[in-house]
């Protein structure tokens, strides 16, 4: 997935807003916390995304190889993809989402509400 497609993806999940920081960073918000980001860093200049998820998708996915716990948000149960081969584009998808959804889970009824995302 191309930053360009990664973009395009989280800008049709619901609510989503996009800015672009941290030295060209694309961060992708829900309520106004973060769920993924996609930055180049570090040698090879390739197109790395993080994302938050579930405690079991994290113990599971920092064992596979090019799969590390993110830099900085490790804690908060967020992983790194290192390269494009690691994670398929359709799984990596399912992984955005679960991501949008348990950041917007954690939004206030009325945050909820105001975004259309239920209460």
């Amino acid at each position: 997935m191309t930053r360009e497609e990664f973009d395009l993806f989280c800008s049709a999940l619901p609510a989503t807003t996009n800015v672009v920081q941290w030295g060209n960073a694309s961060v992708w918000k829900v309520g106004g916390k973060i769920f993924t980001v996609c930055s180049r860093w570090g040698a090879g200049q390739q197109d790395k995304i993080s994302f938050k998820c579930s405690d079991i998708s994290y113990a599971l996915l920092i064992e596979q190889d090019g799969v590390i716990p993110a830099p900085y948000l490790a804690r908060a149960k967020w992983v790194q993809r290192e390269t494009a081969s690691t994670i398929s584009d359709d799984d990596l998808k399912a992984y955005l989402k679960e991501a949008h959804k348990i950041i917007a889970a954690k939004l206030t009824k009325k945050q909820k509400k105001e975004l259309g995302l239920g209460a």
